[in-house]
């Protein structure tokens, strides 16, 4: 990989909040013109500020080149990209839970990786800030079943950002999808409860629409090894037939730093 440019001062190039419909978004992230602006401050791998532009739209986007990507012992080298893609794909076809930004595989100006819209947000707030306030129960459960149904083996609570309209949004899912359980996570206030019955219902409902016809499984076959899809169908028919919220198993069940 080329010599990156500097990490980057957000507020010199960070454009105004906005409200982009995920089509809209998307198509920019497909077909608009990338411009990289810096290195972002904090990144354990290559990650990139940039702006997309697509006729009218232009908004700020994060692009994570595979080549960036430090190498692990436990996952493939370069796939962390594809990872990330394969969790929005699954949140969409959930009915957007949780709410990660549009995210999509893109070849950019080093080479194939991630490009996904960036979110405006209050960086004092996070998951433990947040997770006590009444309205936003319902938004931390599905994210505590799909850290589990994705394997997520690193749900920080930074990686739960609050936007300019007091939504919550989902971010970093690069370590997801292993055959082997990894599931790490900060979310434990519902360990071992019973899932809510709307919750139960979705997953039902995606797990019917889960063939190998669907749109959502062959974008996984594009993304992820036949072996990972075939755990992860495992641990959405876990979920369905225990009914219960995951609970932690006595090792390493906690990221660090937890922030």
């Amino acid at each position: 990989m080329t010599t990156p440019q500097p990490q980057t001062d957000l507020n010199d190039i960070l454009l105004p909040p906005q409200d982009i419909k995920a089509e809209a978004a998307l198509h920019a992230l497909q077909h608009g013109n990338l411009t990289l602006h810096g290195l972002l401050p904090w990144s354990s791998n290559y990650t990139f500020l940039g702006t997309v532009v697509c006729g009218e739209v232009r908004f700020n986007v994060v692009y994570k080149p595979a080549q960036g990507e430090r190498p692990l012992w436990d996952f493939e080298h370069a796939t962390l990209c594809r990872r990330e893609v394969a969790a929005y794909q699954v949140s969409r076809a959930l009915g957007d839970w949780p709410n990660i930004p549009p995210t999509i595989l893109r070849r950019g100006p080093h080479g194939l990786g991630m490009l996904q819209q960036f979110i405006h947000a209050d960086y004092d707030a996070h998951y433990f800030t947040l997770k006590d306030d009444p309205r936003h129960q319902t938004t931390f459960q599905q994210l505590a079943l799909f850290d589990y149904l994705v394997n997520n083996a690193d749900r920080k609570g930074g990686h739960c950002l609050l936007d300019h309209r007091r939504r919550i949004w989902a971010i970093d899912h690069g370590l997801t999808f292993h055959t082997d359980y990894k599931l790490r996570t900060v979310i434990w206030e519902y360990a071992n409860r019973p899932i809510p019955h709307a919750l139960r219902r979705a997953l039902a409902r995606f797990k019917a629409g889960f063939t190998p016809q669907s749109e959502t499984y062959r974008a996984l076959q594009s993304l992820l090894s036949p072996a990972e899809i075939a755990a992860f169908i495992r641990r959405l028919d876990n979920l369905l037939a225990s009914g219960r919220f995951p609970r932690p198993l006595g090792y390493r069940d906690y990221p660090y730093p937890p922030i």
